[in-house]
């Protein structure tokens, strides 16, 4: 079902623009901008500072990066997503709280490298990301080839994927896909909420849904190997 259009989109949207920093397709084939389009930010201006930069791709409503910028305030953070219903709830939780050190981009993933620099992010975050059918949208997966080159690109030397999904099929596809593509898996469970990594766990509000009925939630963190 289509997501309805939230009241007074453009005001609210406008009401967050200094949290969001890059909004739409800057040119209309994705592939193009990707390789073509560059409007890249400087971190140490955006931010007021020099922290570390980390990223997640899909942040939903927020509940995870706005948990983590919380807990971490000696980092800075960007949360990307594509829907604008949906990043809105997050800018304006964000806003609501305080939140310093958090800056959103409403963008396909794919164009990420428009506006990151190479080697700028510590760490990619990818939560509960949809398990799309490995036949027939594998390009569209966040740990597809495609999207992991990407993240790749972005990532300082060390720096690492971090990942959490409800689905063990789409758990298994990317661990393959981090061996194929330069990562290596240095943490992994198959029952986070069992596992030494739960007690630094931020519970989204998907996740909760799965605890709350006794499933598990697929936990693995991928570092970059050196060139």
């Amino acid at each position: 079902m289509r997501m309805r259009r939230k009241r007074h989109l453009e005001p609210r949207l406008e009401a967050c623009a200094d949290l969001l920093v890059a909004r739409g397709r800057p040119m209309p084939n994705l592939r193009e901008a990707a390789e073509h389009y560059r409007a890249l930010l400087d971190f140490s201006e955006l931010f007021g500072n020099d922290n570390p930069v980390e990223l997640e791709v899909g942040c939903g409503n927020g509940r995870f990066i706005i948990g983590l910028a919380k807990r971490e305030p000696a980092k800075n953070y960007l949360a990307v997503e594509i829907c604008s219903n949906v990043i809105l709830t997050a800018m304006e939780n964000a806003k609501r709280e305080g939140i310093g050190n958090v800056r959103f981009l409403n963008i396909p993933a794919e164009i990420l490298p428009c506006y990151l620099p190479e080697r700028s992010v510590e760490t990619v975050y990818l939560n509960f990301s949809t398990p799309l059918p490995e036949t027939s949208r594998e390009r569209q997966r966040l740990t597809s080839s495609r999207f992991l080159s990407i993240y790749r690109a972005l990532l300082k030397d060390g720096g690492r994927i971090v990942q959490k999904t409800d689905s063990e099929p789409f758990f298994d596809y990317s661990l393959r896909k981090y061996a194929e593509n330069g990562f290596e898996v240095t943490e992994l469970t198959r029952d986070l909420h069992a596992s030494a990594y739960a007690a630094e766990n931020i519970v989204t509000e998907y996740e909760q849904n799965f605890i709350d009925r006794g499933l598990p939630i697929f936990r693995a963190a991928a570092v970059k190997r050196e060139e």
